[in-house]
């Protein structure tokens, strides 16, 4: 199988910023810690609320940063503006809740056709990769191919939370993605612990990871968890 692409979110190192209100611990240089030390690309979501990226921390990032952004942003207007000027690699589009605590679940792509489409069909339009963050799901993953975007992120959280069946549900969805014509990425909850079955996965080409290296980091050190994930990573997809 092909190596396996690691994206970093270094959303909570902002998130550690702000509970202070300090200029440190900074997101930029988390960013090119993390891509010194093997990542392949960084992930960052603004959120409505900037509970923990701001715009400003986008900017930087963006032209600091010669590795990949991926900008993971709710579906509005002010999102799709913002990423027209900033022009990331990829964008992922998620479902954003101003009370939830983190990503719940994945993007009712069927449900929002209509207004997803446009939104898929601008950026793509501006030369910005279009992915969307679903449910392992065949009526979300036939929905993506038909609003036009160019992958899928499978969302590992219920895996992660050890619901039942979910890693076959994975790997079937992983399949029908590359069937539909998608690139499938996965994430959401996976650890050192966690992460091989989904690393195995031959179809899953990427894995972005955020809120477990950021807080492993604490003990270890950024490069360190870095270095020992895309190890973890690479082992698994070994014969």
């Amino acid at each position: 199988m092909k190596p396996q692409r690691l994206g970093v979110n270094i959303d909570h190192v902002a998130t550690l910023r702000n509970a202070r209100g300090e200029d440190y611990p900074d997101p930029l240089l988390a960013a090119t810690m993390a891509i010194a030390a093997g990542a392949d690309g960084i992930t960052m979501h603004l959120r409505e609320d900037r509970r923990h990226i701001r715009d400003d921390d986008i900017r930087r990032v963006r032209a600091t940063i010669t590795a990949p952004l991926n900008f993971e942003m709710a579906a509005t207007e002010e999102m799709l503006r913002i990423a027209l000027e900033q022009r990331p690699h990829a964008c992922c589009i998620v479902p954003e809740k101003r009370t939830e605590v983190t990503t719940e679940g994945g993007l009712d792509v069927r449900g929002q056709h209509d207004t997803l489409r446009p939104v898929v069909a601008a950026l793509a339009k501006a030369g910005i990769r279009v992915s969307l963050f679903i449910d392992p799901d065949r009526a979300q993953l036939e929905a993506s191919q038909s609003v036009g975007a160019a992958v899928v992120e499978l969302h590992t959280g219920a895996y992660a939370h050890g619901e039942a069946g979910e890693l076959d549900r994975l790997r079937q969805a992983a399949q029908l993605t590359t069937k539909l014509g998608l690139e499938c990425h996965a994430g959401h909850g996976l650890t050192f612990d966690n992460v091989a079955p989904i690393a195995a996965i031959p179809e899953v080409v990427e894995l972005n990871i955020g809120h477990f290296l950021i807080g492993q980091a604490v003990f270890d050190g950024l490069p360190a968890v870095v270095r020992h994930m895309k190890q973890l990573m690479h082992a698994a997809r070994q014969p």
